[in-house]
């Protein structure tokens, strides 16, 4: 099993990073490529778009790239003419798969979370589906490799996994403006505090995803006893803090998707 004609239901930030980063590995030719969009977008070259749907035979696969609140909109106007498409991929947060397949007719649906980094291939992607037979599994699994990390996961982890992979981008900006800031406030310009705060991060980052080491053992190595960096570790240990941070903002963001996915449940039941 292949895919090689697409559609896209919507193109925003994020499904916009995903095209063009299969583009660009040549999972897909532009040509094959149709994006449903109320307005005109900058896209690809050679990527067809419009606000209707081509006529004739269905694609391998159609991606939903919408907000969630406009599925049910979506499926109102558009189930009927995808009915029968081989592959759905929802790209929708919170959504899960029996609300989609509520909604649409499909030979298989894929839940997908990807985050903004896959436009450089480094992402995180999220699969899970249980409709889809090993062909189809593998033929979006393929799909989704030049992206970056791809994980198959079970379907009741997907809040957790959006809050850390797909939430987790955001919540390192806020981190590195942080740091930036209290450079600054050091004496360091801003505008360098944020070069140097930014460089930090990326090479720390290359440097825990190649090391065996864990990053807590990493730390470690970089802290000498009664050195400035364990001086610095001290205030962020203390009490837990940091952890405590992050385990809320985790749990918030986690939760947020639950609210999603229950007001998805609820209005499929409706419909």
């Amino acid at each position: 099993m292949s895919i090689a004609r697409l559609w896209l239901i919507g193109c925003g930030n994020m499904a916009g990073a995903m095209l063009r980063r299969w583009i660009e590995a040549e999972v897909v030719a532009p040509n094959d490529v149709f994006v449903l969009d109320r307005y005109p977008l900058s896209l690809p070259a050679g990527v067809h778009q419009g606000t209707a749907l081509p006529e004739g035979e269905l694609p391998d696969a159609v991606m939903l790239g919408v907000k969630p609140q406009q599925l049910d909109e979506v499926a109102a106007t558009l189930a009927p003419r995808l009915a029968g498409v081989p592959l759905l991929l929802s790209i929708l947060a919170g959504v899960e798969e029996p609300a989609l397949a509520a909604r649409f007719d499909a030979g298989a649906i894929f839940r997908v979370m990807p985050n903004l980094p896959v436009a450089f291939g480094k992402g995180v992607v999220a699969l899970n589906s249980a409709s889809a037979d090993d062909a189809a599994r593998a033929a979006v699994g393929a799909m989704m490799a030049p992206l970056g990390q791809v994980e198959w996961i079970a379907a009741d982890q997907f809040d957790a996994v959006t809050a850390l992979a797909s939430c987790g981008p955001a919540f390192v900006y806020r981190f590195i403006d942080a740091m930036a800031e209290g450079a600054a406030g050091l004496g360091l310009p801003a505008d360098q505090a944020l070069r140097l705060a930014l460089a930090t991060v990326e090479g720390a980052a290359v440097m825990a995803a190649a090391s065996d080491d864990t990053p807590a053992v990493l730390a470690d190595k970089v802290a000498s006893p009664g050195g400035s960096t364990r001086e610095g570790l001290n205030v962020l240990d203390a009490d837990q803090a940091l952890q405590s941070l992050l385990a809320s903002t985790l749990a918030a963001a986690a939760r947020r998707n639950g609210e999603m996915a229950a007001a998805a449940r609820a209005a499929g039941e409706r419909a």
